[in-house]
């Protein structure tokens, strides 16, 4: 089943620049995917059309052949809240919640109970090797350890597709590897989809399927 699909994508920055035009793509549910190629080509950029965090100057996305352009302003927060998981390359986590508060909170929007949301979060925490963070606030976390705590959110609520920007990039080799462990493990057995911006090789051949976008 196709879960997300562009048609005919284009990107405009300037008068006389595209960072990609009839640009199409096709993902099925439990697919993951790649996105690679070389700064400034517009790797973020696709990610967040995809996302519906960003509009297309060209062409139109579809989730669950829904167009994301047509959904209404309650369908469309429901999506983010509900059907996608996000891992930005600035982390936004909330600087006033500790590193559980800050990875239970899909789930609390969800409606999940708050024994369930804290025991999926614990455990998330504790194969990201976060055990002892579970009370520190977003200020006195290294980046590497924000990044974990980012990815552990975008999974905790399950959803049908996770949109992953460098989620790797500011960790160790170790860290890195469980992290990418987890994040692919997990989308698999609740068969979600992933499409992950990664400048490694090596995290991209974990996945189904590779794009390469150039100028």
């Amino acid at each position: 089943m196709v879960l997300l699909e562009a048609e005919k994508l284009g990107r405009q920055v300037s008068a006389d620049r595209w960072l990609f035009r009839d640009l199409n793509i096709s993902l099925a549910a439990g697919e993951q995917l790649a996105l690679q190629g070389a700064s400034g080509v517009g790797k973020s950029t696709l990610l967040n059309l995809l996302a519906g965090l960003d509009q297309a100057d060209e062409g139109r996305i579809l989730f669950e052949g829904k167009d994301l352009k047509k959904m209404g302003g309650d369908e469309h927060l429901h999506l983010h809240r509900i059907a996608f998981g996000f891992v930005f390359q600035a982390f936004h986590l909330m600087p006033h919640l500790n590193a559980l508060q800050n990875v239970m909170v899909p789930c609390l929007i969800a409606g999940l109970p708050l024994d369930q949301a804290k025991a999926r979060a614990q455990a998330l925490l504790n194969e990201l090797g976060l055990a002892e963070s579970y009370e520190k606030f977003p200020a006195v976390l290294s980046g590497g350890e924000q990044q974990r705590i980012a990815l552990a959110r975008a999974l905790i609520h399950r959803p049908k597709i996770v949109l992953a920007d460098e989620p790797t990039g500011n960790l160790d080799p170790v860290s890195a590897n469980l992290a990418l462990e987890l994040l692919c493990r997990s989308c698999r057995e609740h068969h979600a989809a992933l499409v992950m911006v990664t400048h490694s090789d090596k995290a991209a051949e974990r996945l189904d399927r590779r794009l390469f976008l150039t100028n």
